[in-house]
């Protein structure tokens, strides 16, 4: 299977019909500036966020806008980065878990509305999973695979050997999948606001 593929339409709009059948809000757009205007339209000025390790969102600029702290927006990833205290580094860490909005991307995303995020220190997890009141997604549609199987499989035949490369470049260590998230739905009676912004163009592994 060539996971460098974008998904065909029938592939993208079941998918999307999934994911909104789920209760989540769903932007199918063209290209990666698109995505990157529909962040800045979705999070309000004030609004705490925190990000994830994402070569989609560095990809589609939202790093480098994050960089230039001309945003509004209150950077929790900032912050622990410029606190050179260790203790009172992992305390904003921990508080960081509280954000108004978490970003990122999926190693994966089935047909279904299911999708999976693997992980080796797992930082990202607890705003995925439950700390953070909004979740945005953003993913090109070659992400896309018809079953939780295959999202496995792309996991581990094409995403862990080009993220283990980028690592070597940038840190020199090696990735591992330490925890895998399976993410198959979200209990509406937390009021959590999940939203996906599936691009129709190669970005992220």
């Amino acid at each position: 299977m060539d996971y460098n593929t974008l998904a065909k339409k029938e592939s993208v709009d079941a998918t999307a019909n999934a994911l909104k059948a789920k209760g989540y809000e769903v932007f199918v757009l063209e290209n990666g500036k698109a995505a990157f205007e529909k962040i800045k339209e979705i999070i309000p000025a004030g609004g705490s966020i925190m990000n994830g390790s994402s070569r989609t969102l560095e990809q589609i600029g939202f790093v480098d806008y994050l960089k230039q702290g001309q945003h509004g927006w209150n950077n929790l990833h900032e912050k622990i980065l410029n606190e050179k205290d260790k203790e009172k580094q992992t305390a904003l860490r921990k508080q960081s878990a509280l954000s108004d909005y978490y970003l990122g991307s999926v190693h994966a995303l089935v047909e279904n509305g299911e999708f999976i995020i693997a992980s080796n220190s797992g930082s990202q997890l607890p705003h995925i999973v439950f700390t953070s009141q909004n979740l945005i997604f953003v993913a090109s549609t070659k992400k896309i695979v018809p079953t939780l199987p295959d999202a496995f499989k792309r996991l581990e035949d094409y995403v862990v050997p080009l993220e283990d490369e980028n690592m070597m470049q940038k840190y020199g260590v090696h990735t591992n999948i330490s925890k895998l998230l399976i993410f198959k739905d979200e209990f509406r009676g937390l009021g959590r606001k999940v939203t996906f912004l599936l691009v129709n163009e190669l970005l992220g592994f």
